[in-house]
């Protein structure tokens, strides 16, 4: 298959909320650069204003389950933000909830900044919840897959934002979340989870960016989701799902399934 006929065919899948096979088992296993070109196909084909990026599988603790062994990253679109109100999920494809921590940038970050000059372009950090999907049947792919399904990229609800002061940034890494169904404790985890900590996984996705040369860098006003703290937990309609964050950021985040 030629890659715009996979970003057709994915296109398809994502906007009428089905399955297809994966496209590594019908022997399709482009390269790395070969799938972000299908994520800048995609983005075309959807015509949406894009307001930020998904890291995915920044947590190495899940590596294992999902077959990859490394980060992937995704389109945030205007129309995936959620805004609050029950989530119908028939408009995704096998959703799960990961929680995670949202940096809002005032400045574009280039990867010849140090430390200090990347963090300075943060200008806000949230809790917030991402639903992510997979059109291949069971969760079930190989890493270029993941990429060329928009980053499983479903929704992202944003949390209360704080002001990504030098003191915050430093302590994203120790932040705890206890993610809970139907007021019970499902999980726990730590924002050190996602690669190391969030600006560290910003770090990761701004290097990955410079190489590509099919996608933008970057820019100011972009929002950053850097990936789940815990586990992927799959949906089902009429739960109801909270995450209680405490550190630097003492927040909770609520989603309902419709």
């Amino acid at each position: 298959m030629e890659l715009t006929d996979i970003a057709r065919e994915v296109h398809s899948a994502l906007g009428n909320a089905h399955a297809v096979e994966p496209f590594s088992a019908r022997g399709q296993r482009p390269s790395q650069a070969e799938a972000y070109e299908v994520t800048a196909a995609l983005r075309s084909l959807r015509g949406a204003r894009v307001v930020g990026r998904k890291i995915g599988f920044t947590n190495r603790n899940i590596w294992p389950l999902y077959n990859i062994a490394q980060p992937i990253w995704g389109d945030v679109t205007k129309d995936s933000l959620l805004d609050g109100r029950p989530v119908s999920l028939s408009r995704y494809v096998e959703p799960r909830l990961e929680p995670e921590i949202v940096l809002g940038l005032g400045k574009s970050p280039t990867p010849d900044m140090d430390e200090a000059a990347m963090a300075a372009c943060i200008e806000w950090v949230a809790p917030g919840f991402e639903v992510v999907q997979s059109i291949y049947p069971g969760w079930k792919f190989e890493t270029a897959d993941t990429i060329m399904a928009g980053g499983l990229h479903g929704g992202l609800l944003i949390g209360e934002r704080s002001t990504a002061t030098p003191e915050v940034l430093a302590g994203l890494d120790k932040v705890k979340v206890s993610l809970s169904r139907n007021g019970e404790e499902v999980e726990t985890g730590v924002g050190a989870n996602a690669l190391d900590g969030p600006v560290s996984a910003l770090r990761h996705l701004i290097e990955v960016l410079a190489m590509d040369p099919h996608n933008p860098p970057l820019a100011a006003g972009e929002v950053v989701t850097t990936g789940t703290l815990t586990d992927a937990w799959p949906l089902h309609p009429g739960e109801a799902w909270s995450a209680k964050y405490s550190g630097v950021i003492e927040a909770e985040v609520s989603l309902n399934c419709a």
